[in-house]
């Protein structure tokens, strides 16, 4: 298609909205008009700015839309692993990065599931927020 047929529609379906848009502003109120307004301005603003001649190219490419479906794919392989990851890391399996067991290593040593840490190991903030909340009766 060429330009001058992307400009000329993109004009048209920019004015219909602005007529439109102003008869809505009448009845309803200035605040949904202007909002017409700014929607109706999205074509001519995709046609001067070549989003519409990409869009219509892309509709007719079966190339383009292979490239769209491959990005599609790697979208969704990339969810998928995250969530196989995530599912790893709360199942207790491996680590969820790379290194996990390293960083474990290297730092403090693993508590055992139910471990109490004694009195004098709880953390400044915590013990903060709770002198707070005995204070005012809630613990």
């Amino acid at each position: 298609m060429s330009d001058a047929a992307i400009f000329a529609i993109s004009l048209g379906v920019t004015l219909a909205g602005l007529v439109i848009s102003w008869g809505v502003a009448r009845r309803r109120g200035a605040a949904p008009g202007l909002r017409g307004a700014a929607l109706s301005l999205v074509p001519l603003a995709a046609a001067l700015t070549g989003v519409t001649e990409f869009l219509v190219d892309l509709a007719f490419s079966p190339t383009r839309w292979a490239g769209v479906a491959v990005a599609g794919l790697a979208v969704v392989l990339y969810l998928t692993s995250g969530a196989m990851l995530s599912r790893r890391a709360k199942a207790g399996g491996a680590p969820a990065a790379g290194g996990g067991a390293g960083r474990k290593a290297a730092g403090r040593a693993a508590k055992p599931k139910g471990a109490v840490e004694p009195a004098g190991a709880v953390d400044p903030d915590l013990a903060e927020i709770e002198q707070i909340l005995k204070n005012r009766g809630i613990q």
